[in-house]
């Protein structure tokens, strides 16, 4: 009894015998080899036009150290020290984290010197409905390697801060 075609692509037929199945099953094993390889070619990554986003060379993490919580949209400033004058590197606020990671533009190398982030903690204390003694946070801080990453975690409270280099 003659079968489907498939069957008889697959399984051979009555009358191929034993070199009809070796062909089928060559054949067979040659197609899976040719799909397997188009599947990875249709899958295969994309090349990349540009490099991936640079990181800024610094960031910040602020946690409300009386609530136990990360502090989220505190605003934060980037000042670099221009002489005697502060000039303006970049701002944002922190996620729902407390982090804010791109103060530094991205496409600026990092340049020594004396820099300062400044932290919004007055604002930041009112919407949370407390009183606080510290309306703004400064912390100053000297970059001399302009290839390492700098981290600057903030610790406050409504009645003290405190801070230290991260990693």
């Amino acid at each position: 009894m003659a079968g489907s075609a498939w069957q008889t692509f697959f399984m051979g037929s009555e009358d191929s015998g034993a070199a009809g199945m070796r062909i089928n099953r060559c054949t067979c094993l040659i197609l899976i080899g040719v799909a397997f390889l188009y599947s990875a070619w249709c899958t295969a990554a994309e090349p990349v036009s540009q490099p991936p986003a640079r990181r800024s060379p610094i960031s910040t993490h602020v946690l409300n150290t009386s609530s136990g919580r990360p502090a989220a949209e505190v605003a934060v400033a980037l000042q670099r020290q221009a002489g005697k004058a502060w000039k303006s590197v970049g701002a944002e606020r922190t996620d729902a984290q407390g982090r804010a990671a791109n103060l530094y533009p991205p496409e600026e190398p990092l340049q020594a010197g004396t820099y300062r982030l400044v932290y919004e903690t007055g604002k930041y204390f009112k919407d949370q409905g407390v009183q606080t003694f510290f309306p703004t946070v400064e912390v100053v801080f000297e970059i001399e390697k302009t290839d390492e990453h700098y981290h600057v975690p903030v610790l406050v409270s409504p009645f003290g801060y405190s801070t230290y280099r991260g990693s």
